[in-house]
């Protein structure tokens, strides 16, 4: 096992319980005592973490993975929500984006369908870009910029380093002045009564500026973010025209959400 995926794995643990015990840990990753030690010295470093006697707890109240260590959690859930959200998009179309690991995807999953240009059938034309994104990821802008067939527009602002998520008054700006036809939003957590979340209070309000601007919202999330409560809201479900999500939803939280008005697509 490498050091990156150990530090996942330990990144996970932390996640799940909020704290991560030296004996513990090295028993579940097959490895030494001291390599667990030397790898929570290193993620304490980085404050990813806070190392206690024995072990290690999460770094704050509020405990948020850095995206480059959550692109593993469900990352099979993750693909298949991109794929068939990717599917829904019509060639020519203004797609927004906001950060995290499904939108990645999604943004992965675009590429792939309009490799070739626009697809041919209902719609399509000769001229003009295959798609249009516009994002705050700076990973998304990044990975599209080097797709000729789509324009990318990004957002100005500050980069948060967790997210790679470009927030302030420089990304409120930009997206004031753009008209999106679908926005695709990651989320963190999804609640029958409070609507759809994010850790952030920032990455939060670019997220629901997103939503304000496009005349399609729809959310993208593997069914662990169901019920699950964050910091920051982002907008009500009456707001969300569609939420794609695995075939781990409950049955309850479909109805919860098809009565709020939202179409639940499960893949």
């Amino acid at each position: 096992m490498s050091k990156h995926e150990r530090w996942n794995t330990l990144l996970e643990l932390l996640a799940a319980s909020g704290k991560v015990e030296v004996e513990e840990a090295a028993t579940t990753l097959a490895v030494s005592a001291a390599t667990i030690r030397r790898d929570l010295d290193e993620l304490a470093e980085q404050q990813l973490l806070v190392r206690t006697r024995g072990g290690a707890v999460a770094h704050g109240v509020s405990y948020e993975l850095p995206l480059r260590y959550k692109s593993a959690r469900h990352a099979s859930e993750k693909q298949r929500i991109a794929a068939a959200t990717a599917d829904l998009v019509a060639p020519g179309e203004v797609v927004g984006l906001n950060g995290g690991t499904t939108t990645t995807e999604v943004a992965r999953a675009l590429a792939l369908r309009f490799a070739s240009g626009r697809p041919e059938g209902p719609g399509a034309v000769a001229a003009g870009p295959a798609l249009t994104v516009v994002t705050n990821a700076l990973n998304i802008a990044g990975e599209l910029a080097v797709r000729p067939q789509i324009k990318i527009v990004t957002t100005g602002g500050v980069a948060r380093p967790q997210t790679y998520e470009l927030v302030g008054p420089l990304t409120v700006g930009v997206l004031n002045e753009v008209v999106l036809d679908v926005v695709v939003l990651g989320v963190d957590g999804v609640d029958p009564e409070l609507g759809v979340m994010a850790h952030q209070e920032d990455e939060a309000s670019i997220s629901r500026l997103f939503a304000e601007r496009s005349s399609r919202v729809v959310v993208v999330t593997d069914s662990s973010k169901m019920g699950r409560r964050a910091f920051a809201r982002i907008c009500g479900l009456d707001r969300i025209d569609l939420l794609v999500t695995d075939t781990g939803i409950s049955a309850e939280a479909v109805e919860q959400l098809t009565e709020a008005g939202v179409e639940v697509l499960t893949v």
